[in-house]
């Protein structure tokens, strides 16, 4: 080996072991070392990948005590905070979904390629590596309005958006939710289900939760959208899941949800629970009850304890979840695939 040889292989390993801040190189789509990382609080890391479903492995810790959580894209939370002692260093790795438009699908662009932020109170990041994930590589794709997508700015959290913190590598959330679709406006736009239709590989998971903006959908149309949906996913090789909706916080004088706002029943009397849960059974479609499990969960906490879960106190918002109630609906939805056998136990972090 010559002298600038080894002196190559030595940059090449301190490029693991530090940060630097030198910006991200264009001209490497994707690789490892921390050429392509700026910051120190986040950790702001650019790879210039095209879309598609890429594995990322990263060493945590450093010689100070550390605790890093780890966001990709628009706000997608990939790895909850992990901590590390000084001169402690952890491997973690998880696989995310790249395209454009990197978060709501109506929504801005964003920047193309990979973008990943290590935060948390004391981020500290020592090595990282970006590869295209195997082809057998499993997806999960998301159907859904507003509680469910990536949300661009706090304190707002879809469910869909901490989901994959949730799963290992080996397993990608592809979250196409956008916020105030119905079920009608979901089939009828061009950037919703005639795009991510051509998306669906065969096998994928599609969990399609479309029940908030519904107000002012009959039941027989909310019937027939539904079932579009998963003939849709269907004919394309997809398994589709019927996911109930998220409640709303809103109690009454008992100390229960028992209010049609609360419980998704809209403006004309159609209890979209009720139609799904009717629906998943006619159609043999698997059941994700997401209404009963987070009726169930606000009700345990009561009036005062569930603020936390929503964004009552900051926005007055009873529908939408803060990061609290998005990680924990997000946990509910895990656990249901894994009950039901859609995600293997390997795959759940």
């Amino acid at each position: 080996m010559t002298i600038g040889t080894r002196r190559a292989a030595v940059l090449a390993a301190a490029a693991l072991t530090a940060l630097t801040a030198v910006p991200a190189q264009a001209s490497a789509p994707y690789g490892q070392g921390l050429d392509h990382c700026t910051g120190t609080a986040p950790v702001v890391c650019h790879f210039d990948v095209p879309p598609g479903t890429y594995d990322v492995t990263v060493t945590l810790g450093g010689d100070r005590a550390a605790a890093t959580s780890v966001t990709a894209e628009t706000r997608r939370a990939m790895l909850p905070e992990t901590a590390t002692a000084a001169g402690q260093y952890t491997r973690r790795a998880f696989t995310v979904d790249v395209r454009t438009p990197e978060g709501e699908p109506t929504g801005p662009a964003g920047t193309p390629g990979l973008d990943l932020a290590f935060g948390g109170p004391a981020p500290a990041l020592s090595a990282i590596r970006v590869t295209p994930a195997p082809s057998a590589t499993r997806r999960t794709v998301l159907i859904g309005d507003s509680t469910v997508c990536d949300q661009p700015g706090e304190p707002y959290a879809g469910w869909g958006q901490h989901l994959p913190s949730l799963l290992k590598r080996g397993t990608a959330v592809a979250n196409h939710a956008d916020s105030g679709e119905s079920t009608v406006t979901y089939l009828a736009d061009p950037a919703l289900f005639p795009t991510v239709r051509q998306t669906i590989r065969r096998g994928d998971l599609v969990l399609i939760q479309l029940a908030h903006n519904d107000k002012q959908t009959d039941a027989p149309t909310y019937r027939a959208g539904l079932t579009a949906l998963v003939d849709g996913v269907r004919a394309e090789g997809g398994r589709p899941v019927l996911v109930t909706p998220v409640v709303r916080r809103w109690f009454g004088p008992d100390g229960t949800l028992n209010n049609n706002t609360a419980l998704l029943v809209n403006g004309l009397g159609v209890d979209h629970p009720a139609e799904i849960r009717a629906l998943a059974a006619g159609l043999g479609t698997p059941l994700v009850d997401l209404t009963a499990r987070t009726k169930q969960r606000v009700e345990t906490l009561g009036t005062e304890a569930s603020k936390a879960l929503y964004l009552t106190n900051e926005k007055r918002d009873n529908t939408h979840t803060s990061v609290r109630g998005a990680t924990e609906y997000a946990g509910f939805v895990a656990d249901e695939l894994l009950a039901q056998g859609l995600i293997s136990r390997s795959a759940r972090r």
